[in-house]
């Protein structure tokens, strides 16, 4: 197994003072398969009473899905088709912005029970053909959506895509695998070789993948062509992920496309106010990067 690339996560404030550490995009790797977007949420302790400052007020996306991942805490989701749902450990929160959606991500249970938050959320970049689909919204939990392997002290969860002959029911729009291992100290499992771009990144504890040591908070992007054995050097968390390439993207703020004009129109509908916000969440909204806080 050959690497390509070791990308560390890097402090990255939400607003209000909510720290991730964003791994993709970086500017030697902007994609790998479809994901063009991964930040590390925690783990962080949040105490009741936690001020609405650290919610991640309504914003828009386009050209995109989204998948918020939690390992612990709560997240409650609102969005512009009127979808409401609190997002909790292991279950897939896979929202397709398509031509257009907006959402919010708040807080709530934190702020009245506190909350050990630890997480990942990931975007995956749409084929040209899917970019202006209509949005839509899907929450899967469960073996039968959401395969599930147990062994040699490995547990496996697949949150979307397919790979090694499972699938999960998550509807995706191009040819990819997104993976959760939990895997006990000594453990081994080999990644198979079936998608041309891979990356495993490393959430908690340290692995060993063919003599690289990868601690927390690191992504070894991987070479085609060969399968990659993966040994625990303690309790470890993984998040592994790739896929078949989709061609270029360009990013701006919470939007991609393969269009600049694209952004562009997508910039001037979120300043005049043409996209519409959550459901039961429209009384606040963020800005453009550009226009002050508080213009609305």
């Amino acid at each position: 197994m050959d690497a390509t690339l070791l990308i560390d996560r890097r402090t990255h404030d939400l607003g209000g003072g909510l720290i991730v550490g964003r791994v993709l995009p970086y500017r030697k790797r902007r994609m790998v398969g479809p994901f063009i977007f991964l930040d590390h949420l925690g783990p962080l302790d949040l105490a009741p009473g936690i001020p609405k400052a650290l919610d991640v007020r309504p914003h828009p996306h386009i050209g995109l899905s989204t998948v918020t991942y939690l390992y612990s805490g709560a997240i409650t989701h609102r969005d512009s088709l009127g979808f409401e749902q609190e997002i909790r450990p292991g279950e897939v929160n896979w929202m397709t912005a398509g031509s257009g959606i907006t959402h919010s991500e708040r807080l709530e249970y934190a702020r009245s029970h506190g909350a050990h938050m630890h997480g990942i959320q990931a975007w995956v970049a749409l084929p040209q053909e899917a970019e202006e689909t209509a949005p839509c919204f899907h929450h899967h939990h469960g073996p039968e959506q959401l395969p599930e392997v147990h062994e040699n002290g490995v547990a496996s969860r697949l949150i979307a895509g397919s790979i090694d002959g499972d699938t999960a029911r998550v509807q995706t729009h191009s040819p990819l695998f997104y993976l959760h291992w939990e895997m006990d100290a000594g453990a081994r499992r080999s990644l198979s070789a079936q998608y041309p771009e891979r990356a495993v990144y490393v959430a908690r504890g340290e692995v060993e993948l063919d003599g690289y040591i990868l601690p927390e908070g690191r992504m070894l992007v991987l070479a085609a062509g060969s399968s990659a054995q993966i040994t625990a050097r303690q309790p470890s968390t993984l998040m592994l992920l790739g896929g078949d390439p989709i061609g270029e993207r360009f990013i701006y703020w919470n939007f991609v496309s393969s269009s600049k004009d694209r952004l562009e129109q997508a910039r001037e509908d979120w300043r005049a106010q043409r996209m519409t916000l959550p459901v039961g969440d429209d009384q606040e909204f963020i800005p453009l990067p550009e226009d002050p806080p508080g213009s609305r």
